[in-house]
This record gives structure tokens, sequence and C-alpha cells, in this order.
């Protein structure tokens, strides 16, 4: 497992462009400013492309990678095409599913359970309607938060609106499938939630 995962901050760009189909990120130390993942789409097929720009781009399949700079893999993240509600899987670096996420039905702001590999809950995602605020919990303790405000040291990356932080809290353990499970969702908050 690389070592990065085990930060307990980190700054998510968007790549912006126009006719861009592929969602890609690439994902900061906000402490250095350095790119320490990469998030990206490297098989979208053809059809897949065209629904991007259309309605129907909630509904389109995704299987996106994070890699070190590198090229060193650290999870994946698949749907298949998702008419209703998201089912969406997470695999590790070595291709093992350690989890996914089941989307909620009738939740405002949008929520998700995180589940394990056995389809256990962890946690649930949920999120605020009125604007980017998510936060992993069970029952009241919290694994993480998402947000779009940050005021640490890289607060000179955070420029635009395609921007967000994560903060894992200091109790989940390093090294821990949790993390890459946070990690996984806080891509599919964008893609799933956010469209």
């Amino acid at each position: 497992m690389s070592e990065v995962i085990n930060s307990n901050a980190f700054l998510v760009k968007e790549h912006v462009g126009m006719f861009k189909a592929a969602n890609n990120f690439d994902i900061y130390d906000p402490q250095t400013g350095e790119v320490v993942m990469e998030c990206r789409e490297p098989s979208l097929g053809f059809f897949t492309k065209l629904l991007r720009f259309t309605d129907y781009k909630r509904m389109t399949p995704f299987d996106i990678q994070i890699r070190t700079p590198e090229g060193q893999p650290i999870v994946r993240i698949q749907r298949g095409i998702s008419i209703f509600l998201s089912k969406v899987t997470v695999s590790d670096e070595h291709n093992n599913e350690i989890g996914g996420f089941a989307q909620k039905f009738f939740s405002i702001g949008g929520k998700f359970d995180v589940l394990n590999a056995q389809q256990e809950m962890l946690c649930q995602l949920q999120g605020k309607w009125t604007g980017w605020d998510f936060k992993f919990k069970n029952d009241e303790q919290e694994f993480a938060h998402v947000s779009k405000e940050w005021s640490g040291l890289g607060k000179e990356l955070f420029t635009s609106a395609d921007n967000y932080m994560l903060t894992i809290s200091d109790h989940v353990p390093e090294n821990d499938n949790v993390r890459k499970l946070i990690l996984a969702a806080v891509m599919c908050i964008d893609m799933v939630l956010k469209e």
C-alpha cells in the first residue's frame, strides 16, 4: 500500500475544460502543494463519451483509477449504468474488492452507505443540500469531512469552485481500507450526487 493514503488532509482539484468527457482530478498535499495522487478515467468508451454531454451524464458508467504520479495503483472505482440509484464497487491496488457504496433513496443533499467487502456498513456519507459539505459518520463518530472551505497553508491552491478539501480524522487507522473507501467516495460525490 502506498504511504500517501495515510495523510489526513487532501486538496482535490478537478481538471476543467470545455468538451471534457472524462472526470480527471489531481490530489495535492495541501501543506506542500505537491501532487500526491492522480485520479483518471483512462478507458472511456465512445458512447459513454457521447452521453457525458447530455442529460444522461449521471447515468453513465465509470471506471476511475487513482494512482501516484509515478503510476502506482491505489484505488479503482467502478460503476455500471445507473438508472435510479448508484451501486459503486471499490478495489485496491491489486484489483481485489475492498467495498463499495450504495446510494440512499430519497436523501436530501445526497447520502451513501459506505460498505466493506462483506457488504456491511462502515459509515454513511451524508451531505447538506444547501452546499458542498459532506461528512462520513457512523452514529456520532466522524471519520472524515469534505468541504469547499480551507484555510491552511495550501490556500493559494484553492482557487476555483471545482476544488475541495478532504480531512480524515486522526482516529482512522493508517493503512486501513476505510481510508481508500473514503477517498473513492469523494470522487463519487462529484460524479453521482453533484453532476
